[in-house]
């Protein structure tokens, strides 16, 4: 399997060749969706919680003494059937939403996410950024508009939200810095990318194909 490489400037500089177990697994749906479920459920905050009728304020004397008056017996104004009252069987912020995935799992469902991408025309690899050492938002948004101009990425120019996944293979300053007023782009490492981050965006920037082709291959070994 070859692909092309781009420069920054949208032009073709070279091509490389990609591990199958990366890029050309067929797609399964249930397992990406459950280990999309489990990312999504590992996030959640569980803070929601509710009061009972014994935790509560009020609701310390009986509302009315209980026989003569005709109406319904009640002990508490505070009782769950009264306005103000606790909450039965509500949520706890005990509660733990957390899902296991084994590592096989995770790093099949991410080879299977990118296969897609790389089917659909979605993935694109990028030599270098060559930012420099100043970080410069106008230097990045140029390099955007360069990569809208390759086939198939055209909705890169005026996209408002985050439209594609840029990995690099090592923390970058400069480039963090740069690119994080673009709207259209999401900077990430590839050593943190997981299956939910590439499909929340529509395309993926490979920055260094060789070192992040390599990492990516580490991660996706579900064979060993």
């Amino acid at each position: 399997m070859e692909t092309k490489i781009y420069n920054k400037g949208g032009k073709e500089s070279g091509k490389i060749s990609l591990p199958e177990t990366v890029f050309a697994q067929s797609w399964n749906g249930d397992l990406v969706h459950q280990v999309l479920h489990a990312i999504t459920a590992n996030t959640r905050a569980g803070t929601a919680d509710t009061k009972g009728r014994a935790e509560v304020r009020g609701g310390g004397k009986k509302p009315w003494k209980q026989k003569g008056t005709g109406r319904a017996r009640h002990g508490s104004s505070r009782s769950p059937i009264w306005k103000g009252g606790g909450v039965t069987h509500g949520p706890l912020a005990e509660k733990n939403y957390k899902q296991k995935v084994n590592k096989k799992m995770s790093a099949k469902a991410l080879a299977t996410v990118l296969s897609a991408k790389f089917r659909d025309g979605e993935v694109l690899f990028v030599d270098s950024l060559a930012l420099g050492k100043v970080p410069k938002t106008s230097d990045a948004a140029e390099m955007v508009q360069a990569f809208a101009g390759i086939k198939g990425f055209e909705k890169l120019a005026k996209a408002r939200k985050p439209k594609a996944m840029m990995l690099i293979p090592s923390i970058d300053k400069t480039a963090s810095q740069s690119f994080r007023n673009i709207p259209q782009i999401t900077l990430g490492l590839v050593k943190d990318v997981n299956t939910f981050d590439l499909l929340n965006h529509q395309y993926v920037i490979v920055v260094d194909p060789e070192l992040s082709i390599a990492n990516l291959e580490k991660r996706c070994a579900f064979n060993k």
